[in-house]
């Protein structure tokens, strides 16, 4: 259910974590024309380790399309760096 706000309520039970909008705008990024998040962006959002969230992907590939997920080339690193 939601309040007149179309803001659901909170279960005081769970631990919801409240993210800022311009916090997450600052880690997306354009690359290759498509928007992006970086994998460690990610893992620090979820608290876990980068490589959980590449092992994460390589097991259910089927989960992320290749329009959602790809690996940086060379190219692309250097212009993040930049």
């Amino acid at each position: 259910m939601s309040n007149e706000n179309n803001i659901a309520p909170i279960n005081e039970d769970l631990n919801v974590v409240k993210y800022e909008v311009e916090e997450i705008k600052q880690k997306i990024y354009t690359i290759r024309g498509k928007q992006v998040m970086l994998d460690r962006d990610l893992a620090m959002e979820f608290e876990v380790e980068t490589k959980r969230i590449n092992e994460s992907v390589k097991r259910n590939s089927k989960r992320f399309p290749e329009e959602f997920c790809f690996q940086l080339n060379e190219k692309d690193f250097d212009s993040l760096r930049s």
